[in-house]
């Protein structure tokens, strides 16, 4: 398996920047200017790409108000599935308006798709690649159908075991898939932070020898960076032009600035992670005299001897390194020397460098 994964032309992998995914979702509250404003604010905050999600209600599930269909335990208790999916979903006439926006603001366009006509539907727009979302990790039927179309994925490992991960990828790899990254995930809407558990995603790189990043339901803007700093190559996060716009996904979701303050945490932390170097480097030089050196601290005279009482290890830097102190006292000046003066080798009577 490859560590590095190309989209549009552009390698996503390790040492390379995150590229950085706005998920649209249901955010758009069926509005499609609301929707375009958001794939404008994608793009005014920072983001690589904006990501779809292909489905419709009937796809999804049925239209059923037995128990079974009521939701339990999350932001959407109390709902129907039916009736969340039909709130939710992306009209599929959208898609193409919007990757003609997407387009004209230089942003990747994708989508997840949650059944094989919406994968179908996905390659007649000629999408450059796929997300596979948490939930459909154990859909084997719809893994084989993305690997079929030979294009990168995308798939999130909310909630799956180390073993349904392998497994997941084993069938993506068997039926003929060629480039995949892992996203770690926590499934829950929102996430607390505590579960989180960050640390997986350099296993995950070592584990499979694949790109992984990071899908992120928490409020807290700064774990992208965080993840950044543990390897991470791809940052998925909600997006919403506000948390007031009632919405199924807008709780979770980030407002404008504080995506760009995600983003731009993201960037200042790949510059600071850098590379493996030390001594003296970029701006680190105006520094250097800051550090300490040998200067005569007395008027000394011509064959006058050394002390510790003239010659001292003081700032700045311009004399020669402390560790010469010990072999200069005790010897003699060359020269008469001035109070201040920081110490060469050339005024010490007998010593070499």
């Amino acid at each position: 398996m490859s560590a590095v994964m190309e989209i549009q032309n552009r390698k996503i992998g390790p040492g390379r920047p995150a590229y950085i995914v706005a998920e649209v979702s249901g955010n758009h509250g069926q509005d499609f200017d609301q929707a375009v404003r958001i794939l404008q604010a994608a793009k005014e905050a920072g983001a690589d790409a904006v990501k779809l999600q292909t489905y419709t209600p009937d796809t999804m599930t049925i239209d059923c108000q037995n128990s079974y269909f009521q939701i339990q335990d999350t932001i959407w208790e109390g709902r129907n599935l039916y009736d969340l999916y039909r709130e939710a979903h992306t009209p599929w006439e959208w898609h193409p308006r919007l990757q003609e926006v997407a387009r004209g603001l230089g942003l990747d366009f994708f989508s997840t798709p949650f059944d094989e006509s919406a994968v179908e539907f996905l390659e007649s727009l000629h999408v450059p690649a796929y997300k596979i979302a948490s939930f459909e990790i154990v859909d084997w039927p719809l893994i084989r159908r993305i690997a079929r179309t030979g294009k990168p994925t995308i798939l999130s490992t909310g909630m799956a075991t180390l073993e349904e991960i392998r497994e997941a990828v084993r069938v993506f790899r068997e039926a003929g898939g060629r480039s995949i990254a892992l996203l770690k995930c926590t499934s829950a809407y929102p996430a607390p932070p505590e579960e989180m558990n960050l640390r997986g995603i350099p296993y995950l790189a070592e584990t499979f020898g694949v790109p992984v990043g990071l899908s992120d339901h928490t409020m807290a803007a700064t774990l992208p960076a965080i993840a950044v700093s543990l390897g991470a190559s791809i940052i998925e996060k909600h997006l919403t032009l506000s948390r007031s716009i009632p919405g199924p996904d807008s709780v979770f979701s980030l407002e404008p600035p504080e995506f760009r303050a995600m983003v731009e945490a993201v960037r200042t932390t790949e510059k600071a992670l850098g590379r493996v170097e030390f001594g003296v480097g970029g701006q680190e030089s105006k520094s250097r005299t800051f550090r300490r050196s040998l200067f005569v601290v007395e008027d000394i005279r011509a064959g006058e001897t050394f002390t510790a009482g003239n010659v001292r290890a003081i700032r700045p830097a311009y004399g020669l390194h402390p560790g010469f102190l010990e072999k200069i006292l005790g010897r003699q000046a060359t020269s008469n020397i001035s109070r201040g003066t920081p110490l060469i080798l050339e005024m010490v009577r007998g010593i070499e460098g």
